[in-house]
């Protein structure tokens, strides 16, 4: 495989992951990769999901995760209310599954990031999405 592959996630469905990474260069563009596919409705623009979620910088730093705080995120999906590559990479996905999603930066926090948060401008950042549900 090349070192533009995705990471590894260890830790079952439902409890915290932990990601390895395959090399430094991460992969361009957006990358949604179905690690557990659900079976419930799927995600459409608009909707109000339940996930939780683990975000990391590539190869560097968790900077949120819900597990620890043993409650899910809720939010609209599709409208602008998260980063977009949140917005691309679920829509369209099926409750009950887990992803893992590779965001660029131009899908992230941009060239600004969220430098109290450990993210630096032009930061690929990972997630592991569970979509629990849709209210």
């Amino acid at each position: 495989m090349s070192s533009t592959s995705m990471p590894s996630v260890q830790g079952a469905k439902g409890t915290k992951p932990v990601l390895t990474f395959p090399g430094s260069q991460a992969p361009e563009g957006l990358q949604v990769q179905v690690l557990d596919a659900g079976d419930g409705q799927v995600v459409e623009a608009g909707d109000t999901v339940v996930t939780h979620y683990l975000g990391q910088v590539w190869d560097g730093q968790v900077f949120d995760n819900s597990y620890d705080r043993h409650q899910p995120l809720d939010f609209q999906v599709g409208v602008g209310m998260v980063i977009r590559g949140w917005d691309d990479g679920l829509v369209g996905q099926r409750v009950g599954s887990r992803l893992l999603l590779s965001i660029p930066a131009e899908l992230g926090y941009g060239e600004r990031g969220v430098p109290q948060a450990g993210i630096k401008g032009g930061d690929t950042l990972v997630f592991v999405t569970e979509i629990l549900g849709v209210m």
